[in-house]
């Protein structure tokens, strides 16, 4: 059988029609990107490992009735995902200053927040995703002030989920971000966290060493990116210890 319609090329995953409507296939790439895409290369066995930690926090978010697109994952680097409206941001949750903050702000990196700072981009890849406020988002409609109470309500639950989780392992939640999307039943529309959550996505210390294990590693030439989200995956017992991550890739047809 031909493989399903190509919707959507992203730099770390591709998004193909599903099987049933209102179903996406999301396809999770080896390709690793930096500053925009200024930066680039192929690891293997990272699409493999986002795949299996993104179902893995998407299917705790469900337990703790924090509303998501992740259906069930179809293989080693696929996942079936309910279609969504993407709103056009990215949502940032802040819990040390790190990156960006640091150097906006001249805050040294690992200082602790005196509460999670939430920031947006705007989606854009042209304008390298800049920094936006809540006026910005009114007055461009890409979000309603209901929309944003949900947004910032979806993304502390994310954030207490996230960091607790991390915490018991031995692992500092520095910062993340997540995508929202809409749902529509019937007349009746609601909001529900999108894309990955994976160490694509966050930037995760060791409690004890400060040793990154996120995509920093690849930033920043750190050393072995699958070794840094592979020691993640074996802490949350989504691989066990001593296993090696299957890297041949695996379609859906």
């Amino acid at each position: 059988m031909a493989r399903r319609k190509k919707i959507y090329e992203g730099k770390a995953k591709t998004l193909f029609e599903g099987p049933e409507p209102g179903t996406i296939v999301q396809y999770f790439k080896d390709d690793a990107t930096a500053f925009n895409a200024e930066k680039k290369d192929v690891i293997e066995g990272k699409g493999v490992l986002n795949n299996m930690l993104s179902e893995y926090f998407m299917t705790g978010l469900t337990n703790i009735g924090v509303p998501n697109h992740f259906i069930r994952r179809l293989n080693m680097r696929e996942q079936l995902v309910r279609a969504c409206e993407i709103i056009p941001l990215e949502i940032i949750v802040r819990n040390f200053a790190a990156g960006s903050l640091s150097k906006r702000l001249g805050i040294e990196e690992g200082t602790a927040l005196p509460r999670p700072i939430i920031e947006y981009c705007y989606k854009d890849d042209g304008l390298g995703d800049p920094l936006v406020g809540e006026e910005h988002i009114a007055a461009f409609g890409w979000a309603s002030q209901q929309d944003m109470d949900d947004i910032v309500s979806l993304a502390l639950r994310v954030n207490d989920f996230l960091s607790g989780v991390m915490y018991g392992v031995g692992i500092k939640l520095v910062d993340f971000k997540i995508e929202v999307g809409r749902v529509y039943d019937g007349d009746f529309q609601r909001l529900i966290v999108a894309d990955e959550i994976s160490p694509d996505s966050c930037r995760l210390w060791d409690v004890a060493t400060g040793q990154k294990l996120d995509k920093d590693v690849f930033r920043r030439d750190l050393g072995s990116l699958t070794d840094a989200y592979t020691e993640v995956a074996r802490r949350l017992g989504v691989m066990p210890k001593g296993s090696a991550v299957p890297i041949k890739p695996t379609l859906i047809n």
